[in-house]
């Protein structure tokens, strides 16, 4: 009962916003998973990627007015490369369904595709499912006695990609099940391979004719593997791989969970965590998180790794996280020089060379800002002081670029000339700020000169001043900010001051980013009148809106736009952008959907290694929410609020045996001291 009124208020609260009517295509199964339920809304297509260690699996799969799949493969290997070094340099092939060897039941073929010609035997889907491994199940022959679960997944470790038809005889009569042998390569030109010419295969595992009794399963498989020594390989496994990534999915999982009453919020959490940790590529300069999107791999960026996705790691639990993370700045670290040229946007190729063409993105305060935050998150002195002078060095460049009116100049923003940045903007100045803060309080904990923190924080307040007079504008009737020093129309960054918790501006800001100027069905329009959209900015804008207090009109905004990536038209990640990129699932966008809820909803900000200030939201139709299983600040704790007599808040931080409730007004904010 207590579900549905929510989800009435959600309903009521929608349309009083303004915000469209969404009729969803995917439903939230008791697993964890979501599934389509093929219906007469066809035909359908999406696409949706899966990562590895050593590979990622890019499947735009549809569904036939006559109900059969259309399904396109594009397997990438990051660590196999071609020369010369760029970011695009590695290897990917795409499979198509006609280049599949051919399943027969009972001598009759298996009908698999619209574009596989036609058959004796139609392959119906009735389902498609997700949860880290693609499910695509469906029914053929007579009465659908023929059940058959088509999964799709890639390996943890391996560059290996597999695809896996189970079949089971559901009938009363046994049935032959056969499948073509199939092995097929592809080696690249040796000239051109980076190392070793790369060999591509294509095989079939389990092959060959088979007899089911009633009730018996086979299990036949399509492998997709690369290799520089096709002449040593060893068997794959289906079975044990498939087990392997669910124990992967699984692992990423357990800690930090989201428990509130809104089961839409707390799915698409858990499958953020999984994109945005699945997608770390084992190279040979260590761990690298990679964007993905069929083009960025093996390589890092200032904004997406350094900014977005490794202060994540901090909270996250993951071992192999918190690797890329340290990696991810080590490797911006080497780029430092005592001439303060800039750190190059993008380090590629396994770590071989660099892309810096568009010049100085403000990419010092990013790595500034990320690597600060992640210092004091993750609680480890010794990490603490391996990110310290990269920290220094980056504020120093920043202050190097300071104009007469006290804000930091540099050639772009992270959209890098898609969009007007002026010589000067907002989302680089509010990182900045944000860097100098965290940097004042961990050099607190690492007991650097007091006269060095205490100058982080006098040039933060200056610049805040600076912000504010430089920035601070009246756009469209709203008292905002103004995103470059000629800008005139509204963009979606003038979300940045929340984030980093400027609120002088809070009110204007929060209506124009809410306004028919800035809000579309996907978010926020980067400029207003204009059709793109990165989810980035609208990520960044639900986290400084909660942040700001305005926590019932986020948490409406926040479900609608989180009902519309988990179980709308194209699921179940946040997206990179459109209409550039056709919304691939980068997945750093994705780490930044989780830091909405642990900085903005329960409003965690690292003060130290083992302490931070907590500013919980709760929502007035909520009474409790939960993170439970944070690991951070060198911990393991649960973090549970709840609504009290009077108003007040409980909020209880548990830590093994030991908890301790802190009683204060909803948004007020607790010291906490693990």
């Amino acid at each position: 009962m207590f579900l549905y009124s929510i989800l009435s208020a959600y309903c009521a609260q929608s349309q009083q916003a303004g915000l469209a009517k969404q009729n969803n295509r995917w439903a939230i199964q008791p697993n964890g998973s979501i599934s389509w339920k093929t219906d007469n809304r066809l035909p359908h297509t999406d696409h949706i990627e899966m990562s590895g260690e050593k590979v990622s699996l890019w499947v735009k799969y549809g569904v036939d007015t006559s109900g059969l799949a259309n399904l396109t493969r594009t397997v990438v290997f990051p660590t196999f490369r071609m020369l010369p070094d760029d970011t695009r340099s590695h290897i990917a092939y795409t499979f198509h369904d006609n280049e599949l060897p051919r399943i027969y039941i009972n001598n009759q073929l298996l009908h698999i595709t619209s574009e596989q010609g036609a058959g004796d035997i139609n392959l119906k889907v009735k389902s498609i499912n997700q949860h880290g491994i693609m499910h695509v199940l469906g029914q053929a022959g007579k009465k659908g006695t023929i059940s058959i679960d088509r999964s799709l997944f890639p390996s943890v470790d391996k560059p290996l990609a597999i695809e896996k038809f189970t079949i089971t005889n559901k009938g009363s009569e046994q049935v032959t099940v056969s499948m073509e042998k199939l092995s097929r390569m592809v080696t690249t030109d040796s000239a051109t391979s980076k190392s070793a010419p790369h060999t591509v295969i294509m095989q079939t595992v389990n092959d060959g004719r088979h007899v089911l009794q009633p009730g018996q399963s086979v299990a036949l498989s399509v492998c997709y593997l690369a290799t520089d020594h096709p002449g040593m390989l060893n068997p794959v496994n289906p079975s044990a791989e498939e087990t392997a990534r669910k124990q992967r999915v699984a692992e990423i999982l357990s800690p930090l969970q989201l428990q509130t009453p809104d089961s839409i919020l707390n799915t698409e959490f858990a499958f953020a965590k999984i994109r945005a940790t699945e997608s770390i590529f084992k190279t040979k300069a260590g761990y690298m998180h990679g964007p993905g999107g069929l083009s960025y791999y093996a390589a890092i960026w200032a904004n997406d790794q350094a900014e977005y996705v490794s202060p994540y790691f901090a909270f996250s639990g993951d071992s192999i996280g918190v690797l890329s993370a340290m990696n991810c700045y080590r490797l911006f670290a080497s780029y430092m020089n005592p001439q303060y040229k800039p750190i190059p946007s993008s380090i590629v190729a396994e770590g071989d060379t660099y892309w810096n063409g568009a010049g100085d993105r403000g990419d010092q305060a990013m790595i500034a800002y990320g690597a600060s935050r992640f210092a004091l998150a993750y609680g480890k002195i010794d990490s603490a002081r391996k990110l310290w002078p990269l920290i220094t060095w980056c504020l120093e460049y920043s202050r190097r670029h300071i104009n007469q009116e006290g804000v930091v100049t540099s050639d772009a923003d992270e959209l890098e000339g898609r969009f007007p940045a002026g010589k000067a903007n907002l989302s680089t100045n509010c990182l900045y700020y944000d860097a100098l803060t965290s940097a004042a309080l961990l050099g607190k904990q690492l007991q650097v000169p007091a006269k060095i923190t205490d100058g982080y924080r006098k040039e933060a307040a200056q610049l805040k001043a600076a912000i504010e007079k430089y920035f601070g504008a009246t756009i469209d009737g709203y008292q905002t900010y103004r995103y470059y020093e000629t800008n005139n129309t509204l963009r979606a960054w003038i979300c940045m001051p929340l984030a980093m918790g400027i609120f002088d501006r809070k009110e204007g800001t929060i209506q124009a980013l809410f306004s028919p100027k800035l809000w579309t069905a996907d978010g926020l329009a980067t400029e207003a009148g204009k059709e793109t959209f990165w989810d980035r900015s609208t990520l960044y804008a639900l986290r400084g809106v909660l942040q700001a207090g305005a926590t019932d009109k986020a948490i409406n905004y926040l479900h609608y736009y989180s009902t519309r990536r988990l179980l709308g038209e194209h699921v179940p990640y946040p997206v990179e952008a459109y209409p550039e990129g056709n919304q691939r699932h980068l997945s750093a966008e994705s780490g930044l959907y989780c830091r909405i809820f642990t900085e903005g909803l329960f409003g965690i900000r690292p003060t130290g290694f083992n302490s931070f200030n907590c500013t919980p939201r709760l929502p007035s139709n909520w009474n409790d929410m939960a993170l439970n299983r944070i690991k951070a600040f060198g911990k393991v704790f649960n973090l549970r609020i709840s609504r009290q007599a009077g108003g007040k808040i409980a909020v209880k931080v548990i830590q093994g045996a030991k908890q301790h409730t802190y009683v204060i007004k909803n948004g007020d904010t607790v010291k906490v001291v693990l």
